[in-house]
């Protein structure tokens, strides 16, 4: 699969945040150039897609009041209200006011 054939959600989170202000810094400093900033952040959606795949095997429930959904561009977005997740083997409940589930196929549709 192609490096290109994976999302970017994860250059969101605090990681890949972090990753992007990192590369800025040295583009800005002009340590490295912005093509390999962006070699850079595609390997990574690569790799944290992979790693998550292939090494995590919790699984977890949860439940709550659905506020909002919507589906475009195969992309599923949920809001749900006062939720509840529960972990597998008893490790305990986490509570929160709303969360944002973005669902994503496993496939893009340049892959078909």
């Amino acid at each position: 699969m192609a490096a290109s054939t994976f999302y970017d959600l994860y250059r969101h989170g605090s990681l890949g945040l972090t990753l992007t202000d990192a590369l800025d810094e040295l583009i800005g400093d002009e340590s490295i150039a912005p093509q390999l900033a962006m070699k850079v952040l595609t390997q990574f959606d690569r790799v944290v897609a992979e790693t998550l795949q292939e090494k995590v095997k919790s699984r977890l429930t949860f439940k709550g009041s659905l506020d909002t959904y919507r589906f475009c561009d195969e992309v599923w977005t949920f809001l749900i209200r006062n939720v509840t997740f529960k972990m597998d083997g008893n490790q305990g409940t986490v509570v929160a006011d709303k969360v944002k589930i973005v669902s994503c196929s496993a496939k893009r549709n340049d892959d078909k």
